[in-house]
């Protein structure tokens, strides 16, 4: 059997390393939202936050604006065990002034991003409101463990039971919190597409 020379090893190491600052650098560079005061969002984890909740959404989607009562809900039950919920607005239409209204309009006490540049919706590679996308987080780094529905309380568009069966983000993130692997929804979320930042309305 051949072995390696300790040369080529010490190089494979060495780019291991670079590979792995790079990433880590990667996951930790600041985002570029907001929040409703207009101010910059950099990062989306606190000392003790276990995992990072983001919630896309969209002012003037129904299927999106009928879930807020529910995520607030969660918020409160899971907030106190290091779990950070973000609702994310990345549409063009929804500015500051709207969000804000829309915010009050619905009693939404959950924090809120403004994604102008769509920074979110390509780390969680999310594509309609709502959708959600977890993370575990890992020494201040996020690693996407689930991306998809809230639970499947809707069918298709304008399809929806009575009551929810299956609860996939409550079950993903509680997943996390205890340690055992993620499972993955077994359907699509539906709801509104997220409008591109280039095509604005």
């Amino acid at each position: 059997m051949s072995l390696i020379p300790r040369s080529a090893l010490w190089c494979y190491t060495a780019l291991m390393l670079l590979f792995a600052l790079f990433v880590s650098t990667a996951q930790a560079a600041p985002l570029h939202a907001t929040d409703l005061q207009g101010h910059p969002v950099e990062q989306l984890t606190v000392a003790g936050t276990k995992v990072v909740v983001l919630i896309f959404a969209a002012t003037d989607c129904p299927i999106s604006n009928r879930y807020i009562p529910q995520i607030e809900a969660l918020r409160r039950k899971l907030s106190s065990q290091g779990v950070a919920f973000w609702w994310v607005f990345p549409n063009p239409g929804d500015t500051l002034p709207i969000v804000r209204k829309h915010g009050q309009d619905f009693s939404i006490s959950t924090p809120t991003l403004i994604d102008s540049q769509q920074e979110l919706v390509h780390l969680a590679n999310a594509s309609v409101t709502p959708e959600a996308a977890v993370f575990a987080v890992d020494h201040g780094s996020l690693h996407e463990v689930y991306r998809g529905r809230i639970d499947d309380r809707y069918i298709a568009f304008g399809q929806e039971r009575p009551q929810a069966t299956h609860h996939d983000l409550e079950q993903a993130i509680q997943a996390i919190l205890a340690g055992r692997t993620v499972a993955q929804s077994f359907g699509e979320p539906v709801g509104c597409s997220i409008i591109p930042a280039a095509l604005k309305p």
